[in-house]
């Protein structure tokens, strides 16, 4: 029996432009929690130990702000776009 390792999309997110469009496919949905869910991926992707270095925050911090249900203040989610090498940007809904 073949064993398969559960998906982890960290293990795809290796570069800015991937990140971006991950990111932006979690923007989408209306639940908080799911664009909480692609950062924290993104994170680990970069690594939480050098996110940590990159934003100033402590590497706990950064766990407990990127976790479903966390409520992370505005300068924390920027800090980390950033340490990321990806920007938020606002656009028209389209109806």
């Amino acid at each position: 029996m073949k064993k398969i390792a559960p998906f982890d999309a960290a293990d795809y997110l290796d570069n800015q432009d991937v990140i971006a469009a991950y990111l932006n496919a979690a923007l989408e949905d209306e639940n908080p929690d799911v664009f909480l869910v692609a950062v924290s991926d993104a994170a680990k992707a970069r690594g939480m130990t050098q996110l940590a270095k990159e934003t100033g925050l402590g590497r706990e911090s950064l766990y407990k702000a990127l976790t479903p249900g966390a409520k992370p203040r505005y300068d924390t989610v920027l800090k980390v776009m950033r340490a990321l090498g990806v920007q938020l940007h606002a656009a028209p809904a389209h109806k």
